[in-house]
């Protein structure tokens, strides 16, 4: 015999059953992300800092190809160090 407060209890129960199971989800997903790096082309997070990289990897290449003298590299440098936080 349950009586009212034996259904109250299951009612708080699967409550936090699916709260465990919907924190273990989001537990998981951030493992992933922080082990794999984040993920790519999303806004402002961890993307900045590759962002940057790559924008210097572009400006170093095309230094030396011939297609900008050094002292646009150095302005385009100050320009990334200023802007890259």
């Amino acid at each position: 015999m349950m009586g009212f407060y034996g259904w109250q209890g299951m009612g708080w129960m699967w409550i936090f059953w699916i709260l465990l199971i919907v924190g273990l989800v989001l537990l998981i997903i951030l493992l992933v992300r922080l082990i794999g790096g984040g993920m790519p082309g999303r806004g402002a997070g961890g993307s900045r800092t590759s962002g940057d990289s790559r924008a210097r990897e572009i400006l170093a290449e095309r230094y030396a190809q011939g297609e900008l003298t050094a002292e646009q590299y150095r302005e385009a440098l100050r320009t990334l160090g200023e802007t890259g936080g």
